[in-house]
C-alpha cells in the first residue's frame, strides 16, 4: 500500500527521477520505512518546504541565486561553440531531439543510490537508511524541478536546432534533467556520512555528476548552459535536503530503575 502511494505521488515525473526512485526504495527495509523520516507525511512536509523555500531565502541565498543566474548567462554566450565542438560527425544531424542514451546516462546516478541502499540493509544501518532516503530525496526533487522548468521554458535541444535561442518552441532541454539529478544526488553523496573516507566520497559523487554533464554535451543533447543550469539546481537541491538531514533530531526517554526508585533519563540525537 505504501508503495503505491509513493508511485501515485511520482505519476506525470520523467523516466530517470522515477526510476531512482523505484531503484532506492525497495531497499529500504520494512522497520526504516516505518521511521517517520521516511513517511509519506515527511516527504509531503519536505515537498512543501522545499518549494516555497524562496520565500524564506536570505541575503546571502539571494546573492547566490544570482550568481547562478549569471553562471548561466555566459555559458548562454558559448552554447554555440560548444554545440560547434561536440557537434560532428553523426552527432551533428538535426534528428528531431531524439535522446537515445537516456537510460544510460541516469544509471550511474541511480547506481549511487541503489548501492548505498544495498550497503546500509546488509549492514542494517539506521544511518544508511536516511542517506539513502536523502539521496532519494534529492534526485527526485530535482528532478521534478527541472521537468516542470523544462515545460516552461520549452527550449529545443542542439539534435532538434543549431540555434540555442529557440525558447517556447516546445522542448525540455532546459535545464538539464539528467544533470540536475546526477548534482543533486552526487553532492548529497559527497557530503554525507563519515568524514573519514571524504575524499572518496568526493571524487566519487562530484565525478558521477560531472561526467553525466559531461555526456550530455558530448551527446549533442543539451546546450552547455542547460548543464550548468542543471548543475546549479542540483547543488541547491542537494544543500537544502543536506540541511533538512542536519536539523532532524530523534528524541527517546527511558526509565531506569534504582536504588530509591526510578531515574528518568530524556536524550536527543542530531543528524
Amino acid at each position: 500500500w505504501r508503495r503505491i502511494q509513493y508511485a501515485e505521488a511520482l505519476k506525470g515525473i520523467r523516466l530517470p527521477a522515477v526510476a531512482t526512485f523505484c531503484a532506492a526504495i525497495s531497499f529500504l527495509p520494512i522497520g526504516a520505512r516505518a521511521d517517520e523520516s521516511f513517511s509519506v507525511k515527511g516527504a509531503l512536509e519536505d515537498t512543501r518546504l522545499y518549494f516555497t523555500a524562496p520565500l524564506r531565502w536570505d541575503e546571502e541565498d539571494w546573492i547566490a541565486f544570482g550568481g547562478a543566474l549569471v553562471a548561466i548567462g555566459a555559458a548562454h554566450q558559448f552554447d554555440e561553440k560548444v554545440r560547434d565542438h561536440f557537434a560532428t560527425g553523426s552527432k551533428a544531424v538535426l534528428n528531431g531531439g531524439q535522446d537515445k542514451n537516456s537510460l544510460r546516462d541516469a544509471a550511474p546516478s541511480v547506481a549511487l543510490i541503489a548501492g548505498t541502499g544495498l550497503y546500509a540493509a546488509f549492514i542494517r544501518d539506521s544511518d544508511g537508511y536516511r542517506e539513502t532516503w536523502a539521496l532519494l530525496e534529492a534526485g527526485v526533487l530535482s528532478g521534478t524541478t527541472a521537468e516542470v522548468l523544462g515545460l516552461a521554458a520549452g527550449r529545443e535541444r542542439p539534435d532538434a536546432t543549431t540555434s540555442p535561442n529557440q525558447w517556447r518552441q516546445g522542448g525540455d532541454s532546459f535545464p538539464s534533467l539528467h544533470v540536475s539529478a546526477a548534482f543533486a544526488i552526487g553532492t548529497v553523496f559527497a557530503e554525507s556520512g563519515n568524514d573519514e573516507y571524504r575524499w572518496i566520497r568526493r571524487i566519487i559523487g562530484y565525478g558521477v555528476a560531472g561526467a553525466t554533464g559531461y555526456v550530455r554535451i558530448n551527446e549533442n543533447v543539451h546546450w552547455l548552459s542547460d548543464t550548468v543550469a542543471g548543475a546549479t539546481l542540483g547543488i541547491a537541491t542537494a544543500r537544502f535536503v543536506l540541511n533538512r538531514q542536519n536539523v532532524e533530531t530523534r528524541a527517546s526517554v527511558q526509565f531506569e530503575p534504582t536504588k530509591n526508585g526510578w531515574r528518568v533519563s530524556y536524550s536527543m540525537r542530531t543528524h
